[in-house]
């Protein structure tokens, strides 16, 4: 499906996402249940010999019958014990055991030790995993990590380019690749499951998750969602069943397609706040890319924290079990969010008993309870036992976890493998993730009237001045979500290249000077105009994610601004490098550039940057958000009826003139 020109009719492009909606609708609603099928095997484990005993340890028996096997002779402490996802500190082998463990998951940051090996985290997952098989059922644990631009939990693992970049690549088939990569860097340290990809359709750059969204557009996001899914869980065979969970084998993963439904379309871009829209509207513009999820075959989908006109999308039933199950013939399993029970109520777990009853009545399947366990299988445990939780909606959640674990294989091959510990940041993925790099920049401006264009640099200079904080940051680059929740600044958190290092072997062979300078003066400047030949200055955004991330000013922090001014407005020719995760207020900035590349967030590999800086590689990539002139004007996106951006949703300049080494 085509993108949409920038100022093109809101009606136009309502309408065309209306009318596939229409038609996936029809296909998923006659698609009917999946056909019962024996789960793969494949693995480190190989395959399991059948004791003649229960079905559900056979292989060889169809998928169905494994799980109402398994079923049927599971007590209500352990069904409810699948349905809970607990945080890794609290996993200890009596606690899995004891409480009949179904998940456990890290949070950012959250790792079995600072800068641990491959090798130590598969270690960690196993020692789970021997804890849930000693149990009566032996059925295995689910171990699940955040990985939404590589496995950036990991210290030395390939941070790939957020999405919000790769949006602007416009290259599914990239995403794919980025998908199979990380889903071998997440197996290489014994983990199963990903909650990613999130494919939230960011409305509103104030929203502090926007650079986790690739487009403004739905048909956007929906094109990358259907690449990455099959990415991370392998490619659905040709006679299999469209919209059943699958996972390819031990290579391959698990996904979870996030936040279910309109997270990106909040009030304000507030996060965790309401979206205001019609059911037409919410359909047309964030429902799209869950229905490729869905045909896709993806294992798991998370719920937002935030509401649908009022109404807490946890306690939502008619979107999460009357639409999302029932409509679209969703089979895998529904996941809340951390904590998203508690954030139910406010003042959070007040009353904590009713959000219990009500996010499981809406249709959630397991809860992510990292602390609060005890108490969530005290309160689920009397619900049931009181009839106000039904049995058959315990059943049918533990159903839909138990179809996911068999599909996966984990029955047969329970634990990691550590001959993959080589994947993890391997060259090829580095390379892929440079790969990226370059095709997410996009050129904003080149060159002052009257002026012939600043880019691609000369590699061959006398001197050249490189300045701004994110010149030589890789925290800076990666931002958030990577080694920690929010992110950190600095180069030593996890293994990569920045932008400085990038510049400087670019031009190590030409004989030319790098003076970097992370904040100068305006006197160093003066003094020394004359003698570089130009500038590039880094400047951007410091690390964030949901929450802290939201911005209602969105300005370029300092000292960016200043530097841009003292070098830019300094008489040297300087092309300016925008390291964020959204659009940001540059129209005060423009004039007294001569370039301008939106970069993004890069990730751990710096060097796509200055290859397209040096014209080594063109500049391909697009906006897939509008670029707007002030916050006044926000929201604003591709379609509206009152479109006057600074860059329209599509803009990208390429470059007029050859690279050059003179």
């Amino acid at each position: 499906m085509g993108v949409p020109a920038a100022g093109g009719s809101c009606s136009a492009v309502v309408a065309t996402t209306t009318a596939a909606v229409f038609l996936l609708l029809l296909l998923l609603c006659g698609c009917g249940a999946p056909a019962a099928m024996a789960a793969p095997g494949g693995g480190g484990g190989g395959e399991q010999q059948y004791d003649g005993g229960a079905r559900y340890k056979d292989p060889r028996q169809p998928l169905n019958r494994r799980i109402e096997d398994l079923l049927a002779r599971m007590t209500l402490a352990e069904k409810i014990g699948q349905m809970s996802q607990i945080e890794r500190e609290n996993a200890t082998a009596d606690v899995v055991r004891g409480y009949f463990v179904g998940s456990v998951l890290s949070g950012g940051g959250s790792v079995p030790a600072p800068q641990a090996p491959a090798e130590a985290w598969v270690e960690m997952v196993n020692e789970m995993q021997r804890a849930a098989m000693s149990t009566r059922l032996g059925i295995p644990m689910l171990y699940g990590i955040d990985a939404v631009h590589g496995h950036g939990n990991v210290y030395k693992a390939t941070v790939f380019p957020h999405n919000v970049g790769l949006g602007c690549t416009r290259d599914p088939e990239l995403v794919k690749k980025i998908g199979a990569a990380t889903a071998l860097e997440v197996r290489a340290t014994g983990i199963p499951y990903v909650f990613a990809p999130c494919v939230a359709v960011c409305r509103d750059p104030r929203w502090g998750r926007c650079y986790e969204s690739y487009s403004e557009d739905p048909r956007v996001v929906q094109q990358m969602t259907s690449s990455i899914i099959p990415g991370l869980q392998g490619e659905i065979p040709a006679n299999g069943r469209r919209g059943a969970p699958f996972v390819a084998g031990q290579r391959n993963v698990a996904a979870c397609s996030k936040h279910y439904v309109g997270d990106g379309g909040t009030t304000r871009g507030i996060n965790e706040n309401n979206t205001a829209a019609s059911f037409h509207e919410l359909l047309g513009v964030h429902m799209p890319p869950y229905y490729s999820a869905v045909i896709q075959g993806v294992s798991t989908v998370m719920v937002s924290f935030s509401s649908w006109n009022r109404v807490k999308m946890h306690a939502n039933h008619f979107l999460v079990t009357d639409f999302l199950k029932n409509r679209l013939r969703f089979r895998g399993f529904v996941i809340s969010d951390w904590r998203g029970l508690d954030k139910m109520t406010s003042p959070e777990h007040d009353d904590y008993i009713t959000s219990v009853k009500l996010g499981i009545l809406a249709g959630i399947d397991m809860v992510m309870i990292p602390y609060t366990y005890t108490e969530f299988v005290d309160d689920l445990t009397a619900l049931v036992r009181n009839g106000t939780i039904p049995t058959s909606r315990i059943d049918d959640a533990v159903r839909r976890i138990l179809r996911v674990k068999f599909t996966m294989g984990l029955f047969e091959d329970p634990y990691g493998d550590p001959s993959l510990a080589g994947e993890l940041g391997k060259p090829e993925h580095r390379e892929l993730a440079r790969e990226a790099v370059r095709r997410s920049l996009v050129l904003l401006k080149n060159g002052k009237p009257g002026q012939k264009p600043l880019l691609p640099l000369p590699k061959k200079a006398g001197r050249i001045l490189v300045a701004g904080s994110h010149a030589d940051n890789l925290g800076y680059q990666c931002g958030g979500w990577t080694i920690t929740w929010q992110g950190l600044g600095g180069n030593n958190l996890t293994a990569g290249t920045t932008i400085l290092n990038g510049i400087k072997r670019a031009v190590q062979d030409h004989g030319t000077e790098v003076v970097y300078s992370e904040s100068p003066d305006a006197g160093f400047v003066q003094r020394n105009k004359g003698r570089f030949d130009y500038a590039v200055v880094v400047v951007g955004e410091p690390p964030y994610a949901e929450s802290f991330g939201d911005n209602l000013n969105l300005t370029i922090p300092e000292p960016g601004p200043s530097v841009i001014r003292v070098v830019c407005g300094g008489g040297i020719r300087c092309a300016v490098v925008l390291v964020s995760g959204r659009p940001l207020a540059v129209e005060p900035y423009v004039g007294a550039v001569d370039a301008l590349v939106a970069a993004w967030l890069p990730g751990t590999e710096g060097e796509g940057v200055s290859d397209v800086l040096f014209g080594d590689y063109g500049f391909t990539g697009k906006l897939a958000r509008t670029w707007f002139r002030s916050v006044e004007q926000l929201p604003m996106n591709v379609g509206d009826a009152r479109y006057d951006p600074l860059f329209p949703f599509g803009f990208g300049l390429g470059l007029e003139t050859q690279p050059s080494t003179a």
